[in-house]
């Protein structure tokens, strides 16, 4: 226990760090796995069955916090491209990647195979946190997100294909498998979600901190039961996380945060774990392997998939130069090359140190290179409007809702009256809170950015209340006007 505590505090400490130096944190993570691990302090680990175990676990809860935070809204029009990507993409980059395994590193047809499987993955928790930080198009962005929560279940349908012993299945067999799985875990997904949105409407619990654990419980049935189902757990998990959250959940901020807080553990957890796994001495010997192999999976193999996958939705050269140099990888490669050391495929520890270097150079040079690469295409969108954040809590012997909003930088909010937020009749805002400062609002009292408003509304009208304050949020006093409608632009808190 101490041990742990010292690593999660020096973890957490490392993030800071992170953020001063750009430096991608899981990177720094790896390195306190090293640093700890036999080549270093001593300590020994070399179960790749249990790393492989705890990494899915681990990826489960890193996808939920990521579908939780997606917006629906932003990445309903990029679905299509990005299940393009995902499964012919994936196709693509691991012919690519395998062929220039096997042509540059010498690795035999079903290593390499399962080298070009094993990398062709984009990692969530990677491109989650970076696409936080750089303010892209929401097109690409949602694009960016819905494949990195879609491409792992192809990924590794094909993994445990290829380091399966005996012949390989014929591609039209993996194709069927693959499209079996993923039309079984998108309908658990949906049904999960759906019908956990339902009960934890119905259900008033005795507890606001009830709400978080439920909504991660959902999730987490959500793979269980796609996996039972000879599904895709990967994809299950996504999609009854964005159905979740984008409900209208009692509590939404706080089980975001319980969320983002379960992530940071799975991270720092899963990424010490691997670098525990790894023997640096054994890693130095496949450095330049490990460098072939990356420039011909991030130079060819990922913008060739990304512009043949493209070519029917006609993207701009910008978003497709973007979309070639944001494949990041991260964990999900390194737990996956796990798969072969648990089947003892021959030359599969030489697969693992090749991914584990791969994965820490490329993040290196990605990372903190993708906002600079989006300033000179032209993509950086800051500056542009803020939403709302928005909080309901059910006041359920009053049969209302207190709504708490957060007006932030950048909102058009600034400046309009409380008379002027015209809400619906059944809605007053009741305090606002100002520089540490609450008052009691006049119809007169002018909104500015920093203050944080509660609104009271009653069931009827708590939808409404929120759709108007959204749509003045982004439009101002005149949203309704101008046409804001408002009930798109609702933003999950």
């Amino acid at each position: 226990m101490l041990v742990s505590a010292l690593v999660l505090l020096v973890a957490v400490a490392a993030v800071r760090l992170s953020s001063r130096t750009g430096l991608p944190s899981l990177l720094i993570y790896l390195g306190i796995g090293l640093v700890i691990g036999q080549d270093g302090l001593g300590v020994e680990f070399d179960n790749a069955e249990l790393t492989q175990v705890l990494g899915y676990a681990a990826l489960v809860v890193i996808l939920a916090e990521g579908g939780l935070g997606t917006k629906w809204r932003q990445i309903r029009p990029a679905v299509p491209a990005a299940a393009v990507l995902a499964t012919a993409g994936v196709a693509i980059s691991v012919g690519v990647t395998a062929a220039g395994a096997h042509y540059l590193v010498g690795l035999d047809w079903r290593p390499a195979l399962i080298m070009g499987a094993v990398v062709s993955s984009t990692d969530a928790a990677a491109v989650f946190s970076v696409l936080r930080k750089v303010p892209l198009p929401p097109r690409l962005t949602g694009m960016l997100e819905a494949e990195s929560g879609f491409n792992d279940a192809p990924v590794v349908i094909l993994v445990v294909a290829f380091a399966s012993a005996g012949p390989m299945e014929s591609w039209y067999v993996l194709l069927g498998q693959i499209a079996l799985q993923l039309a079984i875990g998108l309908a658990v997904g949906l049904a999960v979600g759906k019908l956990g949105e339902y009960a934890l409407r119905q259900v008033a619990l005795p507890a606001s901190g009830l709400y978080p654990i439920a909504v991660m419980a959902l999730c987490v049935l959500a793979y269980a039961g796609g996996a039972l189902a000879q599904g895709s757990g990967f994809l299950a998990v996504y999609v009854s996380a964005v159905v979740l959250g984008n409900s209208r959940l009692p509590h939404r901020p706080a089980t975001r945060g319980f969320a983002d807080g379960m992530a940071w553990i799975a991270q720092i957890g899963l990424f010490v774990l691997l670098g525990l796994l790894a023997a640096p001495s054994e890693l130095l010997r496949d450095f330049w392997a490990a460098l072939a192999v990356g420039l011909v999976l991030t130079l060819v193999a990922r913008p060739v998939s990304v512009v043949l996958c493209s070519l029917p939705f006609r993207l701009p050269w910008r978003e497709q130069t973007l979309m070639s140099w944001a494949g990041l990888r991260g964990a999900v490669p390194i737990i996956l090359a796990t798969i072969p050391m648990v089947d003892q495929v021959q030359g599969s520890r030489r697969i693992f140190n090749i991914v584990f270097v791969l994965v820490a150079v490329f993040t290196l040079l990605q990372g903190p290179t993708l906002p600079w690469v989006a300033r000179r295409l032209g993509l950086d969108k800051a500056g542009d409007t803020q939403d709302l954040e928005i909080e309901s809590a059910p006041l359920e012997r009053l049969r209302g809702h207190l709504i708490a909003v957060s007006i932030p930088g950048g909102s058009r909010m600034q400046g309009v009256e409380v008379a002027e937020l015209r809400l619906p009749k059944g809605a007053a805002v009741t305090l606002v809170v100002r520089e540490g400062s609450s008052f009691v609002p006049s119809p007169s009292t002018v909104l500015r950015h920093g203050d944080e408003l509660l609104v009271i509304a009653t069931d009827a009208v708590r939808d409404a209340t929120e759709r108007r304050l959204m749509a003045v949020g982004r439009g101002g006093k005149l949203a309704g006007w101008l046409g804001t409608a408002g009930s798109s632009a609702l933003r999950r808190g």
